[in-house]
């Protein structure tokens, strides 16, 4: 026989679990920001493993030990009302979004590759290489601006009619292999 009470009646205190949920959330949240970036347009296994390990390892944090679906839910609702927020925000105050979404990041500026940057994001030139290819660019020199952008993908913006110098790495006047 189903016990509905025990079902949908709170099993943990309500106020508990949303302190629970909020601050797992804020926790990952700062680590993933300020720690982490997505690596250049590409979830990698790691990641995923990662994700999940998290996932896991904040699940028991989070709940206290519920039972019931209705706990579960207002677990739920009080992670997906701060994603909420945390968009809001960015939304209607853009001079805190830099605080919750990383700005772009310059990784090559007027064809020439900005090693700094890519240390900072541990970018190797394969990797930007292999993103610029992606894009249809065969050389650096047309490339006005490079930007990782906060979802991990690489925007470019062309010079308009300018010659082309080789890609460094590739064979003089041929494409990026």
């Amino acid at each position: 026989m189903v016990d509905w009470s025990e079902l949908f009646g709170f099993s943990v205190n309500p106020v508990e679990i949303f302190v629970r949920g909020t601050v797992i959330y804020w926790f990952i949240f700062f680590l993933f920001r300020f720690l982490l970036r997505r690596d250049i347009g590409a979830i990698a296994i790691t990641d995923v493993m990662l994700l999940v390990l998290i996932a896991d390892a904040a699940s028991n944090g989070m709940s206290g030990g519920y039972d019931s679906i209705t706990d579960g839910c207002i677990l739920v609702a009080t992670l997906a009302g701060w994603n909420y927020v945390l968009d809001w925000i960015s939304f209607h105050f853009p001079g805190l979004r830099r605080l919750i979404q990383p700005p772009p990041l310059a990784v090559i500026r007027n064809g020439k590759m900005q090693r700094k940057a890519m240390r900072q994001e541990l970018i190797t030139v394969e990797e930007l290489q292999s993103k610029l290819r992606e894009q249809g660019i065969e050389n650096l020199d047309e490339i006005k601006i490079a930007c990782l952008e906060e979802d991990g993908e690489i925007s470019v913006l062309r010079h308009e009619n300018q010659e082309a110098q080789p890609v460094p790495g590739s064979s003089a006047g041929k494409k990026v292999t």
